[in-house]
């Protein structure tokens, strides 16, 4: 990687994945701060304080509107990079968390919860605009900037960020940090209190405002240029400056290819993929990954881990400090992912992970039992947790993004997209809406309902998916059929 496109490769992340992840784990800590907030505000405008069913309700809806707006923001990415280009798709995503963080720092001051949850939703819109839509800014706007020759492979779908693919697991390993910033913001010692909650929910504005002040500084992207807007002279000027060198004649012809081969693929849409029979068992296999991926409990994990650790008997000061601790282990397990991949395949990792993610949450649910008689099982919580978030880092959180792309042609691909990013979003949607009531009514068994669906996941990737690494797709559809 040039200087430039390491740059813009950090500042896409970092303002993007990484907010997608930071906004996953920071309702997590301040649910009695934003609980006593909703229920102190309702008190005062009708005279009575919420009862525990409705302002667990209420808290619910704070924290799965943000998947909502994902969802509707993930449908109208195509619109926004068709109409705008890359740099402006991501500089109004920018602008969207900017309100955001206004809404939710400003909420607490004008005693307003509902400030709180359209914060949420618009949070969600630009992620599902960033990062997990069917054709993802982030992603395109990387890929778009490397030569086709340091591509990872498989047919013509090119990875992000210019290293193979790896990269396919470089976006989930923004969100673990994303993740763990937001454990780290929420320690005593910095915004862990009760009057910095606002401040802490609007944080997200500082990358969002860095992404927007230094995107001008750099070209609007070459394949953009030349393949949507057949700009050759702008194509070329912004490859010299992302590739750092004055001879990029091949990288153009390589784009001018792309660009007559694109035209003649006819787009299919998502009805025409559901029906297509020739690719049945590949859809089917996007939509068992992709739900599997938001149903496997990690969402419950990452939006509830006080909870969790509070009804494990984890002491209340210990807890910010043991939620960083498992945030810690959640990146170097995403990095090391990202660098394993290649040698192991797409099978192994996601197998593993999905297994390993299920002993624990049964691992749960055991210790939960027994911690009246065994105190020390509160230690096996813990361990528990990490052992969720190493299984999911470890392959699910990147890998059926990866599989998506590898297992369609050009033509199906963006119709595939769209059937997992929305069965992503509305499955996180789900998780983060009635986990608290599933808790309520289930106590430690509500984790079995996560361990039966992540041994169900890796036991049909066991059994149908087979492994993408280095096949063309000729090769993966031979075997499918």
């Amino acid at each position: 990687l040039t200087f430039p496109l390491l740059l813009v490769t950090l500042l896409v992340s970092f303002g993007s994945s990484m907010l997608y992840g930071y906004n996953l784990a920071v309702v997590n800590s301040p649910a009695v701060h934003i609980k006593a907030f909703y229920n102190t505000t309702w008190a005062r405008r009708y005279g009575h304080g919420l009862v525990p069913g409705p302002l667990t309700l209420l808290y619910s809806l704070t924290v799965s509107i943000f998947a909502l707006g994902g969802l509707v923001g993930s449908l109208l990415v195509g619109l926004l990079v068709e109409r705008y280009g890359r740099n402006g798709a991501l500089s109004r995503s920018a602008l969207l968390i900017l309100l955001a963080g206004g809404f939710m720092g400003f909420s607490r001051e004008l005693g307003s919860p509902e400030m709180v949850i359209i914060g949420r939703s618009i949070t969600g819109l630009h992620s599902g605009r960033c990062c997990l839509g069917c054709r993802a800014v982030h992603g395109p706007f990387l890929m778009a900037q490397s030569p086709a020759h340091s591509q990872g492979a498989g047919e013509d779908f090119i990875f992000p960020v210019a290293t193979g693919s790896a990269a396919g697991l470089s976006v989930g390993f923004f969100i673990c940090l994303g993740v763990f910033f937001a454990q780290v913001l929420d320690l005593p010692e910095l915004l862990g209190e009760d009057r910095f909650w606002p401040l802490f929910l609007s944080v997200v504005v500082v990358p969002a405002s860095l992404q927007l002040l230094l995107l001008h500084c750099f070209p609007e992207s070459p394949r953009y240029l030349l393949i949507e807007r057949n700009d050759v002279c702008g194509a070329t000027k912004a490859l010299r400056q992302f590739l750092g060198t004055p001879d990029v004649q091949d990288v153009i012809e390589e784009m001018k290819e792309e660009q007559r081969s694109l035209s003649s693929v006819e787009m299919v849409s998502v009805w025409q993929l559901l029906r297509d029979r020739s690719v049945r068992w590949q859809t089917l296999s996007v939509v068992v990954v992709n739900a599997g991926m938001q149903l496997s409990g990690i969402d419950a994990i990452w939006f509830y881990t006080t909870i969790i650790f509070e009804n494990a008997g984890i002491p209340v000061s210990q807890i910010p400090y043991t939620t960083v601790g498992t945030g810690a282990i959640e990146v170097v397990v995403g990095l090391i992912g990202c660098f394993t991949i290649e040698k192991l395949g797409r099978r192994p990792l996601i197998i593993t992970g999905f297994c390993t993610m299920g002993i624990c949450l049964a691992g749960i649910t055991v210790s939960l039992l027994l911690q009246t008689a065994l105190p020390w099982m509160r230690y096996v919580v813990i361990a528990c947790v990490v052992g969720i978030i190493a299984g999911f880092c470890m392959g699910p959180a990147g890998i059926p993004f990866l599989m998506t792309a590898e297992l369609f042609t050009q033509s199906h691909r963006p119709a595939a997209y769209i059937v997992g990013g929305s069965l992503n979003w509305l499955c996180n949607f789900t998780i983060g809406f009635i986990f608290p009531f599933l808790q309520m009514s289930a106590g430690a068994f509500c984790y079995l309902f996560f361990c039966g669906i992540c041994l169900l996941v890796a036991l049909y990737v066991y059994l149908v998916i087979p492994e993408t690494k280095n096949k063309t797709f000729m090769e993966i559809s031979h075997i499918f059929a």
